[in-house]
């Protein structure tokens, strides 16, 4: 399941109802104290009550109201899943589901109580009618009376498929919104609760101000993973010791009960020598893995920028762990301030780590930063900004205005010095383009140094238009003050573009577009280059490069699942910037349509 939304009512400083909707890499920037951190602390209390607990101080201050309501809509959920009876069903069939298909699992805190209670609910689209709005709540044996009262014709058992020829045997279901008790109900209704829940995301919080100790969970149990794996890998080993230790003691014990015959006969008769071994669980706890560090240091000893950045690096190790076991959960990190004491360099790296967990198909990352440099390589449509309006907090996003004070808030700037130098704007689709350009043009300067060099020449500058990271923003929003020209390059795959394209060649200043010849930018690898690269066999010349490739490099590693496309052109990126040549050019554009682009960017350059 995916995370989608989360609905706030009376806790803390969200006295109003508010709504904040998640991305893959989701970021929260905004002043202190003005509620982000309350959002990632009620995604805690919602998945776990543990790291953070609701309390009976929770609700709004200026509210008269001791009742706390959070909310989460879920996406991407399982196809299948067996709520009651063993039986196979799936909650859309169980009419448990809002628009769009959507899970909603809203959570009441009656923080009147010393010790807040929880009661749960789902919120759904579901029959009213007055014999088919409790069907859920029945046991067996009620279903079957219910069926037979009714004189529906269809098999006494599975409660799915009796649910069903219930709500088929009238010609129109009543479906209205409703809240659907699940925690203090009919026991069957729990025992559905407990079903859904274990389908829930795992949502672990990683608070800013939180110790970094050697002896932290966090940093214990991924070691404690480590011995459990190093045990299965000797366990032959074990065994034998195991078998060792058992032939000796019973030795022992049997030499014991002769010796104890000679002294008491009747009690050594009552006496039979056995052997238990140890758990396997045993075993692993009889190890530990410490995180010293450089020449013996304990990891509590090392500067508090290590110490963050390792446990950071915990939540990695654990989103890989977790990945490669299919019956595991989906994963949502949320990592306060990621950047606390860590230099440009390590927040850079924080950023790519965080951008390709995200691309991960069971993982989501929602951030809260102050940090220019690493909000600048952020992902746009995942940017929040958490603001005051007429005295309330609000979250805004998804358009320039709440850039801009993203902007203003982080002193997020352009490299003014740099910008001005820019004489042509060449606008793409997304990053990966972004990539591709530069590698077409290292390639052709193997052949003829006379080409732009889109690597250095500080008079290009390169744009995605879709799926932007912050800094593009920033530049782009920048240079529309400097009316540079403008070469459009987009994929064939969206008809749409070429409106765009019309657009731009119409404007008699200078300005190009067109829309490749070839499906999309990955049409133009060579499948040498990818099997250079990653050992997979890759049509190029057929559309669909990015899934093709998924599925065969999935398919090699083993992973459980396939790949998102966005994680393939994430991969595929890394064949134009380390597997691409001249001759590989060539030979995958055999028409020289690379380089009548790169003749059209420097024609237009030089123009000026």
């Amino acid at each position: 399941m995916r995370l989608k939304s989360i609905t706030i009512e009376n806790f803390r400083c969200y006295k109003d109802c508010i709504s904040v909707a998640f991305d893959d890499l989701t970021t929260f920037v905004g002043k202190n104290d003005i509620g982000k951190s309350t959002i990632l602390d009620a995604l805690e209390i919602f998945f776990n009550n543990d790291t953070v607990k609701i309390d009976n101080k929770d609700p709004n201050i200026h509210s008269d109201s001791k009742i706390v309501s959070i909310s989460c809509d879920f996406t991407e959920l399982p196809t299948s899943i067996i709520l009651d009876s063993g039986e196979v069903t799936s909650l859309s069939a169980e009419h448990l589901t809002i628009a769009d298909d959507a899970l909603r699992i809203k959570k009441v805190y009656d923080c009147s109580k010393t010790k807040p209670s929880e009661d749960v609910f789902v919120i759904a689209n579901h029959p009213t009618d007055k014999g088919l709005d409790d069907l859920l709540s029945l046991k067996e044996k009620d279903l079957q009376k219910r069926i037979k009262e009714n004189n529906i014709n269809c098999p006494l058992k599975g409660n799915p498929q009796m649910r069903a020829a219930l709500w088929s045997s009238v010609k129109t279901l009543n479906l209205q919104v409703t809240e659907l008790a699940v925690s203090k109900s009919k026991e069957d209704m729990k025992s559905i609760w407990a079903k859904i829940d274990s389908y829930l995301p795992t949502f672990a919080l990683f608070q800013s101000d939180r110790s970094s100790n050697d002896t932290d969970c966090e940093v214990q149990n991924p070691m404690k993973v480590a011995v459990q794996e190093a045990i299965k890998d000797v366990q032959q080993d074990i065994d034998a010791i195991q078998n060792k230790v058992r032939e000796k003691a019973m030795e022992i014990a049997t030499r014991t009960q002769a010796a104890l015959q000679e002294i008491n006969n009747e009690l050594a008769n009552q006496l039979s020598p056995t052997f238990v071994s140890p758990a396997a669980t045993k075993w692993a706890n009889l190890f530990s893995v410490g995180m010293d560090t450089d020449e013996g240091i304990a990891l509590n000893k090392r500067g508090s920028g290590v110490r963050r950045l390792i446990l950071v690096g915990f939540f990695k190790a654990e989103a890989e762990r977790k990945a490669k076991l299919s019956n595991k959960k989906d994963i949502i990190y949320a990592i306060e301030e990621p950047e606390t004491a860590q230099h440009p360099d390590n927040q850079r790296k924080l950023v790519k780590a965080f951008t390709e967990l995200a691309q991960t198909d069971n993982c989501q990352i929602i951030l809260t930063t102050h940090s220019p440099e690493l909000a600048k390589e952020l992902p746009l449509e995942g940017i929040r900004f958490v603001t005051r309006e007429n005295n309330f907090p609000c979250v805004k996003s998804g358009d320039d205005e709440i850039y801009k004070d993203v902007v203003k808030e982080l002193g997020l700037l352009a490299d003014y010095q740099q910008m001005n130098n820019v004489k042509l704007l060449i606008c793409v689709e997304g990053p990966t383009d972004v990539v591709a350009l530069k590698s077409f043009s290292r390639c052709l300067r193997e052949k003829d140094t006379n080409v732009i060099d889109l690597n250095s020449d500080h008079r290009v500058a390169i744009i995605p238009l879709g799926g932007s990271i912050l800094k593009y923003w920033v530049q782009l929003d920048y240079l529309k003050n400097l009316h540079c020209k403008e070469i459009h390059i987009y994929d064939n795959d969206v008809k749409s573009y070429q409106d765009i394209v019309n657009e731009v060649n119409s404007r008699n200043n200078g300005s190009r577009a067109w829309q490749t010849k070839k499906y999309e930018i990955e049409n133009y690898l060579n499948s040498k280059a990818i099997k250079d690269i990653y050992g997979v066999e890759v049509d190029t010349n057929k559309e669909g490069v990015p899934k093709s490739f998924g599925e065969a490099y999935s398919n090699t590693q083993h992973f459980d699942g396939k790949m998102k496309d966005s994680t393939s052109k994430r991969y595929l990126s890394k064949v134009f910037e380390r597997g691409m040549t001249y001759a590989y050019l060539m030979e995958q554009d055999a028409d020289n349509e690379v380089a009548g682009w790169f003749d059209v960017i420097k024609t237009t350059i030089e123009a000026d």
